[in-house]
């Protein structure tokens, strides 16, 4: 396969490196490339234990884009599981719905830890997600072990006894990450109650003025009005005073 590829590429290397890394399969998963198609994988998980899932071994697809380990991939799960929905691209942090929270340090190794842990979670609405009921799940379950791939043969037989290596620290981290992520983007706030509209009465009220520099030249206003009004009846009173005296003094 290597003939097919330039291996100057950083995603050709990379992939390569991670097909030699999970060439040996294990108890919990598996994963390899095909053979004409190095940017698409088939993988196998086994069932988280003590969930709905314990019993079953579920088959899948991942797609890997050109510019990978930049970008994230795409998982698709083949196998009838009651969780997520098969043949379609399913909705998680690590995933290719989710560029943004993807980092270039996981791998395909860290993808199928991560799609085991977040099997038993609740769906809550995502994308390509299923919320059957525990039954249901177990009954897919126990089915599950009889599924064959077209490509790859009987899936019980893809698992081998060998014991998973467990997360390093570092990767249990990155876990952690993953799930509190997934979380959040699950767990919506509920949305704050609108207020019913309600009536309301308004008053009219009488606005007084305040101005001190107003009332003050109202009242200087009036004064004057009031002198003005006092010296016009002072001066026809003494007009009339005047006329009165000359018409008794020629009489």
């Amino acid at each position: 396969m290597a003939e097919k590829y330039n291996t100057k590429c950083p995603g050709v290397k990379r992939l390569m490196r991670e097909a030699i890394e999970l060439a040996e399969a294990t108890d919990e998963y598996c994963a390899r490339p095909l053979e004409d198609n190095l940017f698409e994988w088939h993988f196998t998980v086994r069932g988280p234990r003590g969930t709905d899932f314990e019993d079953g071994i579920y088959h899948g697809r991942i797609l890997l884009p050109k510019e990978y380990p930049m970008h994230p991939p795409h998982i698709i799960l083949l196998t009838p599981n009651g969780r997520f929905e098969i043949n379609k691209k399913i909705c998680l942090s690590i995933s290719g719905h989710h560029p943004e929270t993807w980092q270039p340090s996981w791998s395909i190794r860290t993808a199928l830890l991560a799609l085991i842990a977040f099997m038993p979670s609740p769906a809550e609405g995502t994308i390509g997600s299923l919320d059957y009921t525990p039954a249901e799940r177990k009954a897919l379950a126990k089915k599950s072990t009889s599924w064959a791939c077209p490509q790859c043969g009987d899936v019980t037989a893809l698992l081998s006894s060998t014991a998973a290596k467990p997360p390093t620290e570092e990767e249990q981290t990155v876990l952690n990450q993953i799930a509190f992520k997934g979380e959040e983007e699950q767990v919506k706030p509920p949305a704050e109650p609108v207020p019913e509209p309600q009536n309301i009465e308004f008053t009219p009220q009488v606005m007084e003025s305040s101005d001190s520099t107003t009332s003050f030249l109202d009242q200087l206003t009036e004064i004057l009005v009031a002198l003005l009004v006092g010296a016009i009846g002072i001066f026809i009173y003494r007009r009339w005073d005047a006329f009165a005296t000359s018409e008794s003094t020629e009489l």
